[in-house]
């Protein structure tokens, strides 16, 4: 039986972050997991593979339609499907392996199977019982489906059966108009395929800036896609080639059928906990099946943790990291930190989208006084030179003190250039002072600076 100072329970990228952050204060870390590789969903089936097809398809389309433009004449490329899935796994195995050599390098024992915890400071991996001061559950989520809709991974997929079809689907069907649905369809939409998003809310994006949800839809809409919003999935009926969606539309509750060759359910995701045994603890668990920890990440049963999308809070890699970072500090004896009114969250479509802080209806119900500075995209040079002048940066100050409290942007980059805006507000900066900060010509960022402007006298250059 070995012994550690902490067990992280799932090698994600908050799991896999945490063990790191333990092992560098100086704590004997293990961590377990189940998978063949590290880096948990996000890395290898997940965030990682899904960029590099969005990357792969986003060439595509610049060949298609921009290439001509700029005087780069000759044929388009044609899609070499499994060439750019190998691409895809080819990246998968480089960020897997990467945290594979940290764990050497930091000696963090894998422990490979799945883990439950039969008792307070035990963690069982197969036949194996392990002793730990402290645990740390990084389990991460599962995608979660609808009643009357049966997920086969080969035509009622997942996100993970999306990332690796044998063909480009004819017709796809997308149901769920949040993150992961208009990402993936977006790919499939540019590589050919009939995309059709059904959302059974009146607006993409859910959550988001209303001025970004209709925008987004409008350019996701002009690149090809369809949208069917206000519709509630009866159910699915599969064979082994193609697929009925059966919906209702909610307005008046009339009822429709969809034929697709690939049903992509991206309805979002669940905390996945099975068979870790916290009932048995007696770990206080949510409603909505989250792990209820208090503002340390220690559940109620003393020296075991939870981190990430197994607790309450947005489902994202970064949230999961930061919080795997500050578990470990709060062991070590440091001071944790997580800013949760700064963690911000981005799609990564064409254009981009990137937020973080207050909506404009969040801030209305509050009832707090703000002003907002605006600036397009096509009032920066940089981003008219390569065709990406469609979107926008919005800035919302507080009307008496001008500081930041959020920022939505849809375009060129934008999951770069909102960070600048993170560190402002971290900081507790105005919109002054960034407005005072001086950007590098042509770039992207001095949209950020322009709307900033906006928020005083004005923006230079609308």
């Amino acid at each position: 039986m070995a012994s550690y100072d902490v067990i992280v329970i799932g090698a994600g990228p908050g799991g896999y972050v945490a063990a790191i952050r333990c092992a560098q204060l100086g704590l004997k870390t293990a961590c377990v997991e189940g998978r063949d590789t590290l880096g948990g969903t996000c890395l290898n089936v997940g965030c990682i593979p899904s960029k590099a097809l969005l990357h792969a398809s986003h060439m595509l389309h610049e060949a298609e339609h921009n290439f001509a433009k700029m005087g780069l004449k000759g044929k388009s490329p044609s899609v070499d499907w499994p060439g750019m899935l190998a691409y895809k796994d080819d990246v998968i195995g480089q960020n897997t392996k990467g945290v594979e050599f940290l764990f050497k390098k930091n000696k963090i024992d894998w422990l490979k199977g799945w883990g439950s915890i039969p008792e307070a400071g035990k963690v069982k991996v197969g036949d194996e019982v392990h002793e730990a001061k402290n645990i740390i559950i990084a389990s991460g989520s599962e995608a979660a489906s609808l009643p009357g809709v049966e997920v086969d991974e080969k035509i009622v997929v997942t996100s993970t059966g999306a990332l690796e079809l044998p063909k480009v689907p004819k017709k796809l069907v997308v149901i769920g108009a949040g993150v992961i649905g208009l990402e993936l369809g977006s790919v499939y939409a540019r590589l050919g395929s009939e995309v059709t998003v059904i959302e059974y809310l009146d607006a993409v994006t859910p959550g988001m800036d209303a001025e970004v949800q209709k925008t987004v839809q409008r350019m996701l809409k002009k690149q090809g896609m369809s949208f069917i919003m206000g519709a509630a999935v009866q159910k699915t009926e599969a064979t082994k080639t193609k697929a009925k969606v059966h919906y209702k539309l909610r307005k008046d509750d009339s009822e429709h059928v969809l034929d697709a060759d690939v049903v992509l359910v991206a309805t979002g995701r669940k905390p996945y906990t099975d068979g870790l045994g916290l009932e048995a603890l007696g770990v206080e668990m949510s409603q909505r099946g989250q792990i209820k920890t208090d503002d340390h990440w220690q559940t109620n049963v003393k020296g075991i943790y939870a981190i990430g999308d197994a607790i309450d809070g947005p489902m994202l890699a970064h949230k999961a990291e930061d919080e795997g970072m500050a578990a470990a500090e709060v062991i070590a004896g440091k001071a944790g930190h997580v800013n949760y009114g700064v963690i911000p969250g981005v799609i990564y479509t064409h254009p981009e989208v990137a937020t973080v802080g207050k909506t404009e209806d969040q801030l209305k119900e509050e009832g707090r006084a703000y002003k907002v500075g605006k600036f397009s995209f096509m009032g920066n040079g940089r981003a008219k030179a390569v065709f990406a002048g469609d979107g926008f940066v919005k800035l919302l100050a507080d009307k008496d003190t001008d500081r930041i409290l959020g920022c939505h942007i849809i375009g060129p980059g934008a999951g770069d250039l909102i960070h600048e805006v993170c560190v402002a507000m971290e900081f507790g900066a105005s919109a002054e002072d960034l407005a005072m900060t001086c950007h590098a010509h042509p770039t992207y960022s001095e949209a950020v600076r322009e709307a900033a402007l906006a928020c005083g006298d004005g923006a230079i250059h609308s």
